[in-house]
């Protein structure tokens, strides 16, 4: 098992931000100034193009660790951020942006699916391989609860095979915003856990039928739907359930702060 090489460390309103290595992998974790052994940890995915420090990302990890006194950690997923691209990761880009060029919906939407679950395939071990190492950190250990909190789009297509695949993870929050393909469904299927599913309305690429035959597809007892208005980059979330998170990983529920 490959351990955590931390490489920079800052400190701001009660927040530790630290940097890391797990094997070429980089990621980064929030964690309150001062944590209880077993606190609960939050996975936390990005969008595709994005990465895991984004201004967007970066706040929703304070607002969990002030708000709940939770860990939050983020990776970059492959092909992103500070990881180099493959040949084929190249390739795929380019032919998106071709197909998106030419009006070429179908052609678009083939080499999506194919670039995202190849992004997948690589993303859930190298996810695994963080939970294994964070777990040996004394302030998070074996028995922290653990979420995934991963956002719409890329960050779906990632945590819902990750999900599927790891039983550490007993809720979960995940989002439309790409295409659905069957092995996807699968996955889905394969989920028992409580989860939370957000989707953009009026997403330009993605028919909402899909997200929903998504959200159909989830064998939880406990989900629910989401819908706000916004396309694919820009949205508003109103309404959310906020603690639902911290009512499933936090027995008393109750805020930090």
């Amino acid at each position: 098992m490959q351990s955590v090489q931390f490489t920079a460390e800052t400190s701001s309103d009660g927040v530790r931000e630290r940097d890391f290595l797990i094997g070429d992998v980089p990621g980064v974790l929030w964690s309150p100034a001062s944590a209880a052994d077993h606190t609960p940890l939050v996975l936390m995915g990005h969008g595709g193009g994005l990465h895991k420090k984004t201004p967007a990302q970066r706040a929703r990890a304070f607002d969990t660790v002030t708000t709940w006194g939770f860990h939050v950690v983020a990776i970059d997923a492959p092909g992103h951020g500070d990881r180099l691209r493959t040949t084929d990761d190249d390739r795929a880009r380019d032919e998106m942006r071709q197909a998106m060029t030419a009006g070429d919906k179908e052609r678009f939407k083939s080499v999506s699916i194919s670039y995202t679950t190849s992004l997948a395939e690589r993303a859930v071990p190298e996810w695994q391989a963080t939970l294994d190492a964070l777990q040996e950190l004394p302030p998070i250990g074996a028995e922290a609860p653990i979420g995934y909190g991963g956002g719409v789009s890329m960050g779906t297509a990632i945590g819902i095979p990750l999900t599927a695949a790891d039983p550490r993870i007993t809720v979960a929050i995940f989002g439309g915003g790409f295409f659905v393909y069957e092995s996807l469904l699968a996955a889905a299927r394969q989920i028992t856990v409580p989860v939370q599913f957000l989707l953009p309305w009026d997403d330009e690429h993605v028919d909402r039928q899909s997200s929903l035959t998504l959200f159909d597809a989830f064998a939880s007892t406990e989900k629910t739907l989401h819908a706000n208005p916004g396309d694919h980059r820009r949205i508003r979330w109103i309404g959310l359930d906020n603690e639902f998170l911290a009512r499933h990983l936090r027995p008393s529920g109750l805020p930090v702060s």
